[in-house]
């Protein structure tokens, strides 16, 4: 059986437009997963991701109080909230330090 280009190509962008709905789906399915209380909620791995630091970093702001967390089943959790809170004082905090 023979397809000419024309076909094949009106079954590609068939199948990429598929791929592209899925995709969103399975984002909003993700994204709904990682709330609590209608607040995101972060992991380590995330965390660490989204600061570039590495785990022990995260261990230490936690063991100084620095970073508010939560834990589920021995697994550390962050609040966007509060990790914006903690960003937001660290960088007056440098700011802080560059007008002295």
């Amino acid at each position: 059986m023979y397809t000419d280009r024309e076909e094949f190509e009106g079954w590609m962008e068939r199948i990429m437009d598929r791929f592209d709905r899925t995709d969103k789906l399975l984002e909003r399915l993700l994204k709904k997963n990682n709330t609590l209380d209608g607040d995101e909620i972060l992991d380590n791995q995330d965390l660490c991701l989204l600061l570039k630091v590495g785990i022990r970093t995260l261990q230490r702001y936690r063991a100084i109080g620095a970073l508010p967390y939560f834990t589920i089943s021995g697994k550390v959790f962050y609040r966007t909230r509060d990790v914006h809170e903690f960003i937001r004082k660290r960088f007056e905090a440098v700011e802080g330090r560059k007008t002295d």
